[in-house]
């Protein structure tokens, strides 16, 4: 009998919204207008009910444990790494490795092929990375004497691929790029940066962050060896994320943690591990926010990602609209293919002194260098304004932004 594709649900924004309990708040006398889901999306019942239906009614240890609590817990966490291999639509759940966020998964990669790199080779990233695709390179290539190449940015905050492709050479070990910017919402031509370094051999690790949440992902499509994400941007709980590795890379890999859980045996001369992908998972997990990961899957994938992309680009081509009528305002960024995140500078005002005025109207955006410093030094700012949609906002609220801007304007020229 075949499998019948789910049935997604219409995307009736308002009943989205009605999900999230923390958009029926005011903030300052003012309806909540929240556009900082870049840095963090809230979270729907459905997941806050399934982190809390843990902690009240079966938790335990997972994979220690004989008992029905400990049976049922195991069972519900390895399912939700079940969900994360369908929506990566990764070949197999042995290439999903929990993690507590994109931040830990790239320092397991970085720990790791840290010990079978050696002084002189290098790794290429890019000008648009987060921190935390810079810090933990930083750190490997500092203590063995590895090179850390950056790929520029272009004017308009796209990735200069010609210069990616000039970088690579016979001394390239790994390619680490965002898929999506968390400042520009610059997309990457994944397919072609893993074109480029599959002709010469160089594995290719994506940061989906953001990718993970705006578009339709499929590991096996972009065919990279590497890709990492976090739950508490996909409408999840903090503290947990996931690392997927293609094919046999984590049995090539030597662990990054060590303790319970990631060992086959302990003697007092030698340790074998256990097999992937638990051989990276030392300690007891994030165990109730592992499922409430899953749960946030399940969430999203109750709806057409076709239909929340289109959505939200309506709202950025909204908001990007109102904008270009502001006087001394200028966006950041204006790749051709962009997700719904606008940075912004204004002439003469600091980004924490508009994000501070907004507030007082409800709205509630990031300023600050947002863990991007060597792109703001290239695009020629110290910090920006941002605002970043999700598939719970509404034009009312991308128009709400543009008049709360307005009047910060009026009030700090």
């Amino acid at each position: 009998m075949t499998a019948q594709t789910p049935i997604k649900l219409p995307l009736n924004i308002d009943g989205i919204r009605g999900e999230f309990p923390i958009l029926q708040r005011e903030v300052n006398g003012k309806p909540l207008v929240y556009l900082d889901s870049a840095a963090s999306a809230q979270k729907p019942e459905f997941v806050i009910e399934s982190v809390a239906g843990v902690y009240r009614a079966q938790y335990a240890n997972v994979h220690r444990g004989l008992h029905t609590l400990a049976n049922e817990t195991t069972e519900a966490f390895e399912a939700a790494r079940e969900d994360v291999r369908r929506f990566l639509n990764a070949r197999s759940t042995k290439e999903i490795v929990f993690t507590r966020g994109t931040t830990e998964a790239i320092n397991l990669l970085a720990a790791s092929f840290g010990q079978l790199w050696k002084s002189g080779d290098e790794i290429i990233i890019s000008q648009m990375e987060h921190h935390s695709n810079i810090v933990p390179w930083r750190l490997i290539a500092d203590r063995i004497g590895a090179e850390l190449k950056w790929a520029r940015v272009t004017d308009e905050g796209e990735l200069d691929y010609q210069h990616l492709s000039d970088l690579i050479g016979p001394k390239t070990r790994l390619i680490a790029v965002t898929h999506m910017s968390n400042v520009l919402g610059s997309v990457v031509d994944a397919c072609r940066v893993i074109e480029m370094a599959k002709a010469a051999g160089i594995p290719v690790m994506l940061d989906g962050s953001q990718s993970a949440v705006h578009l339709d992902v499929d590991v096996q499509a972009l065919d990279c060896d590497f890709f990492v994400f976090t739950g508490h941007k996909l409408y999840g709980p903090s503290g947990i994320g996931a690392l997927y590795s293609k094919g046999d890379w984590l049995d090539r890999l030597p662990p990054y943690h060590g303790g319970g859980e990631m060992i086959a045996d302990v003697y007092e001369d030698h340790v074998t591990f256990a097999d992937v992908p638990h051989k990276f998972e030392a300690g007891t997990p994030p165990i109730a926010d592992a499922i409430g990961l899953g749960a946030a899957i399940r969430w999203v994938e109750r709806y057409d990602r076709k239909a929340i992309l289109e959505h939200e680009r309506a709202l950025l081509d909204r908001a990007m609209r109102g904008l270009a009528e502001i006087d001394g305002l200028r966006v950041i960024g204006t790749a051709q293919e962009k997700g719904a995140i606008i940075s912004f500078d204004m002439e003469g005002v600091h980004a924490h002194d508009i994000a501070q005025i907004v507030d007082k109207y409800g709205v509630a955006i990031r300023a600050g260098h947002h863990c991007a410093q060597p792109l703001m030094r290239r695009m020629g700012v110290s910090s920006t304004g941002r605002a970043s949609f999700a598939v719970y906002n509404t034009v009312e609220e991308a128009d709400a932004f543009v008049e709360a801007l307005k009047k910060a304007r009026d009030f700090l020229i």
